[in-house]
């Protein structure tokens, strides 16, 4: 099926919703809201990887003054580096089977 095609059947069926005629199929998710980290359960996660704390923040995408704040209890992660943190605490080997680090 060619793209033409796949907008044709979707505008067509967009227009069969409108009318009445169809039926849509809905799912309802929720979403978790990321977790708190404490300063020991952070530096127990970086330890688990193996990785220092210069390779751990270069994993996360921050700098290093920002995991030693996160590890000292200064500071306290967030949004996108609680859910890193929770696939990493899970799976201590997240960040090489994501392909983020890779052994040479």
């Amino acid at each position: 099926m060619s793209v033409f095609d796949d907008i044709k059947t979707g505008l067509n069926q967009a227009i069969e919703y409108e009318k009445g005629n169809l039926q849509l199929n809905t799912k309802t998710m929720s979403i978790t809201p990321p977790e708190d980290f404490s300063a020991n359960e952070i530096r127990l996660i970086r330890k688990n990887t193996g990785l220092t704390q210069s390779l751990f923040a270069k994993f996360l995408g921050v700098s290093v003054k920002t995991v030693e704040a996160w590890e000292s209890g200064r500071n306290k992660p967030n949004g996108t580096a609680c859910r890193l943190l929770s696939l990493t605490r899970n799976d201590p080997s997240f960040p090489s089977k994501s392909g983020i680090i890779i052994n040479i």
